[in-house]
């Protein structure tokens, strides 16, 4: 017996390792397989977290958007929605009897209605039919009523026989924006719904767009942002205002500073503090640094007068500020070099606490009580729904878990580099899975877009799958990149392509130093703005043996009029008849495109108006010139970046088979 239990003992390892699978390499087709977690929001009873999954279908080549929740000990999880035409925007009815969500569920023409989901039991129902859609919502705090965010209808909607479309009438200054087209005079403004006689009664107007709404705590009144001031479609000056819960109220002004009230681009959203005193809000910085300035926590009287900014001496880009259920501290996520804090600014005296300090990437930040939930991510795990509870985080979610027990991941590490000259760069570095200390391999430099965003501690798949093919990738957060402060940020103003291409080659050094990269295989590339340093780096260094430039620019002085991007160019550089030397200055790849050698892929959208595609048109035309090895792809339909999943396949497959022309990895 003790033989045989001996023998027993020595072949059961073998046994449990025959049975469990190999790990593999992340591939580009583990895009169909991953799944994209976010938008967790925490019932009114706190014992349910309801939170969006986005899956890729690449029969259908489109991705779809479906509603789960998760009980708050993780122990249950239960999907709720499984339609084609996907749902968006979960919120709890304040009774906690009803989910609520977006859809356009049977007729696209419409937009997205308002669904309600019986905790019950049954079928989700629809409950609005509103001209124009709905793009955002707020429950009342009695449950009987929502406020709306609807788009004015269009008022052409006679259907005409004639097959050439109707001509584009255009008389604003501001006339561009990517994924919408040509602006014309519709706007966004509330609507007060009634869920009882399910009647929409509009009760804001104007020429000017109102967003971001919410409710104070005795439902008299809402809170939005705005901008309504003279010309302020030259401005990015958004306010806040209130407005009496009733049809024929009229809007009265909260803020009346120069800065921008309402988070980046309009997109934050002023809330009430629990007892209704209060307004807390995101404030942008000096306007004209507007591309580069820090989101601040500011609080104002709800009845108007001097805001307080709570988070100035922080110096680093706020987001998803959330009252406290005592009224007496502010929740919030900020950037800080590589990660993303939790933190809670006391609103009494201002003093900021940070209440994690692990490397990792926090979003959708959801507070009932003294329960925490967000969306997090790590080097290693793509994001899925978490508790924060007793300074820790507790997964609820493990949408990805079956996925990633396949996957043999490579190291990510923080490194940090200095440039010519002294600047300090931090940068995130991957390596492939079977990579060996003193092993030099081929570079490749992925530069992220914005630039005014950051490069850090959650799941890049990209560049993941970038590493399981042989390369080390680097991600810098060169200069104009957040989480560094303003002065970091705003070091570029008017100076494009100068700062961060240095801080770029001196990461590049830094790597090749420590002996991980050849300095004989270096590639490059990026997308936006990691696209126009493409371009940028490849005019001032030959040492790159081929790049990938997606939805880029280099002449920007043709980019003006043609993009989204007038308020900037006016602020920063001045109108091109008044400051031409600036914009022949930042344009110089295009005018020393006689300088580059390295062969360059260019890539972009037909129907971008963030960068237009005529801006990797002019380079590719460029090199084609003079003689450099280049291609040019143009994705049909597509705006600034890929939304089918097989454009987001083609481009990934597009940069490896690009770089490898010219550079051969180590096989896997």
């Amino acid at each position: 017996m003790k033989r045989i239990s001996l023998l027993t003992f020595v072949l059961l390892p073998a046994v449990l390792a025959a049975q469990t699978p190999a790990k593999r390499r992340l591939v580009p087709g583990d895009i169909y397989r991953l799944k994209d977690v976010g938008s967790p929001v925490i019932s009114p009873d706190g014992q349910w977290v309801a939170y969006t999954v986005t899956t890729s279908d690449s029969a259908k080549d489109k991705s779809n958007t479906d509603l789960y929740m998760v009980s708050w000990d993780g122990a249950r999880t239960v999907r709720l929605t499984s339609s084609p035409s996907g749902e968006s925007s979960p919120r709890w009815s304040p009774d906690n009897r009803y989910l609520s969500f977006l859809s356009s569920r049977g007729d696209d023409s419409k937009g997205a209605q308002l669904w309600l989901l019986d905790r019950l039991g049954g079928e989700a129902e629809q409950v609005s039919d509103v001209r124009g859609g709905i793009s955002d919502y707020v429950w009342a705090p009695d449950g009987k009523r929502l406020v709306l965010v609807v788009k004015d209808p269009d008022p052409d909607t006679t259907k005409s026989e004639k097959k050439t479309p109707k001509p584009i009438e255009v008389d604003r200054w501001d006339f561009k924006r990517d994924y919408v087209g040509y602006l014309d005079r519709r706007r966004t403004h509330l609507y007060l719904f009634d869920l009882t006689t399910r009647k929409a009664e509009q009760i804001t107007t104007g020429d000017h767009d109102d967003v971001g709404p919410s409710w104070s705590p005795d439902g008299r009144l809402i809170a939005f942002a705005s901008k309504r001031a003279p010309d302020s479609e030259r401005t990015d000056n958004w306010d806040i205002y209130t407005i009496e819960a009733r049809a024929g109220a009229t809007p009265k002004q909260i803020t009346t500073t120069p800065f921008n009230d309402g988070g980046r681009g309009g997109s934050g959203r002023p809330t009430f503090s629990p007892d209704g005193k209060w307004i807390a809000y995101l404030r942008g910085g000096d306007p004209k640094y507007w591309a580069y300035s820090n989101p601040r926590v500011t609080v104002v009287s709800a009845d108007g007068g001097e805001p307080r900014v709570l988070t100035e001496a922080l110096d680093r880009n706020a987001s998803s500020p959330v009252w406290s259920a005592d009224g007496k501290s502010i929740y919030f996520l900020f950037d800080d070099d590589r990660t993303v804090p939790l933190a809670r600014v006391d609103v009494a005296s201002g003093r900021v606490e940070r209440l994690t300090r692990d490397a990792h990437g926090l979003v959708g930040l959801s507070i009932v009580g003294q329960k925490i939930a967000v969306a997090r991510s790590t080097d290693t795990e793509p994001y899925e729904i978490a508790a924060f509870e007793n300074g820790a985080f507790r997964r609820l979610s493990r949408h990805n878990d079956s996925l990633m027990a396949t996957i043999d991941l490579g190291p990510a590490e923080a490194i940090n580099s200095t440039s010519k000259d002294g600047t300090r760069v931090g940068s995130m570095l991957y390596l492939p899975p079977d990579y060996r200390p003193g092993q030099k391999l081929p570079l490749a430099l992925h530069i992220h877009g914005g630039p005014f965003g950051q490069d850090g501690h959650d799941f890049d798949f990209t560049r993941r799958v970038f590493a399981a093919q042989g390369y080390a990738v680097l991600a810098p957060n060169y200069r104009g990149s957040a989480g560094r402060g303003e002065a970091f940020s705003q070091a570029i103003f008017a100076d494009w392509g100068n700062k961060e291409v240095v801080d770029l080659l001196g990461a590049v050094d830094e790597v090749i130093a420590k002996g991980i990269a050849d300095p004989e295989r270096l590639v490059l590339g990026g997308w936006s703005y990691g696209g126009i340093l493409t371009d940028y780096t490849i005019a001032t260094d030959p040492r790159f043996k081929a790049g990938v430039s997606g939805a880029g620019s280099a002449l920007q002085l043709s980019m003006y009029g043609n993009d989204q991007y007038v308020y900037q160019y006016e602020n920063e550089l001045g109108a091109p008849w008044k400051n031409p030397d600036a914009w022949i200055r930042i344009s110089y790849p295009f005018f020393k495109a006689d300088r580059i050698t390295t062969p360059t892929l260019f890539m972009g959208g037909q129907q971008d108006f963030n960068v237009p595609i005529q801006g990797s048109e002019q380079m590719y035309q460029a090199l084609k010139s003079n003689g450099v090895e280049t291609k040019l792809v143009v994705y049909p339909g597509m705006f600034h970046g890929p939304s089918a999943p097989s454009q987001r396949y083609d481009i990934m497959m597009r940069y490896l088979t690009w770089w490898q022309r010219f550079v051969k990895p180590p096989q896997p």
